[in-house]
């Protein structure tokens, strides 16, 4: 397997980890926001929060693994998208601060109290920063991105009005909050909260159609966008089959209450195959035409580098969130809301 391979699987690896992680930590947040505002908060806000707080401290190391490596693998990256990912970046990092100071100040701040105004911000980053996000999806595709007389120009008008941008956006929220409402109603009925399990299985439910509707719109807005790549995907079509089998499982689990670790299971290789289908059909491109994975790659010894260090954050970050799941997720006494040190 060439350097080059090894360097884009690393990456999308990443990717995916955060893609998942990420997606059940912004789909709480949004959920922890609807249940107050709905009154339901003391149905579900607590199991929300029991998750929480052990787990948004590590979300972001995957997003950051993956920066600093799409940089390293494939310098020109920067040169393309850096005028791109301006607006949008920005507006991560702003939300991202916004998210970290909700936490620091609810975790760790001496009142407990869920001012509606704070939770009520908390709860937008939770859909907005996956929005925001999804946005480099839309520009890889190509059309968006031209380099004229030697300087990148970005058609902001192209982007807006392009169907395909919407169409990722749209499949980023969804898939946020199927994937969290699933995680949850697997957490809540281990914690055997049943009132809980009952309010996060109907989002789980709820959600799963919009999710699936997105991903076949989405899946087609790319036959406009990029015939190309839309030609790739029907090769692997094989991948994207899996994919929708493993949705229906997943559902018919949570639709019947039971072997929701699987079905869980079943939502991530959902989504990991859709995944690494797309990342697989879209090679040689990291940005369609301008940035190739065997044209733009970094040299030799920068590589051996980035692989040694990836790899090395792999053999630390895996570890770890197993600690984390072992000492708080899945400890018996934690998930129902005793210290995990108790018993």
């Amino acid at each position: 397997m060439s350097y080059e391979i090894v360097g884009i699987t690393a990456l999308w690896i990443f990717l995916f980890g955060y893609l998942i992680v990420a997606s059940i930590d912004f789909g709480a947040g949004f959920f922890s926001f609807y249940s107050i505002a709905l009154g339901h908060e003391n149905r579900v806000h607590s199991i929300i929060q029991r998750y929480l707080s052990p787990v948004w401290e590590v979300t972001n190391v995957f997003l950051v693994f993956f920066y600093i490596g799409l940089i390293g693998f494939f310098p020109d990256s920067a040169y393309y998208y850096g005028t791109a990912l301006l607006v949008p970046g920005s507006l991560v990092i702003t939300l991202l601060a916004i998210r970290g100071a909700y936490y620091a100040f609810n975790t760790y701040g001496s009142s407990k109290e869920n001012n509606k105004i704070y939770v009520g911000l908390y709860g937008a980053t939770g859909v907005l920063i996956p929005a925001a996000l999804s946005t480099i999806l839309a520009i890889s595709e190509g059309g968006i991105i031209q380099e004229v007389n030697g300087k990148v120009v970005i058609g902001w008008r192209e982007f807006f009005t392009n169907p395909y941008t919407w169409s990722v956006i749209v499949l980023a929220l969804v898939s946020v909050l199927y994937i969290s409402a699933m995680f949850l109603t697997f957490y809540a009925q281990r914690s055997g909260d049943q009132e809980a399990f009952e309010v996060v299985r109907g989002y789980a439910l709820v959600w799963s159609g919009p999710t699936i509707l997105a991903s076949v719109l989405a899946f087609f807005q790319i036959n406009k966008q990029n015939p190309e790549h839309f030609q790739n995907m029907l090769n692997l079509s094989w991948m994207f089959i899996a994919s929708l089998l493993c949705f229906l499982i997943a559902i018919y689990h949570v639709w019947k209450r039971r072997k929701l670790g699987l079905s869980f299971i079943m939502v991530i290789l959902q989504f990991a195959f859709a995944w690494f289908g797309y990342g697989r059909s879209h090679l040689p491109y990291v940005l369609y035409k301008y940035v190739n994975i065997y044209n733009n790659f970094t040299n030799k010894t920068m590589a051996i580098a980035l692989i040694t260090a990836f790899a090395l954050g792999l053999v630390v970050l895996i570890p770890s969130l197993i600690l984390i799941m072992r000492l708080f997720l899945f400890n018996a006494n934690y998930v129902r809301g005793n210290s995990p040190k108790k018993g």
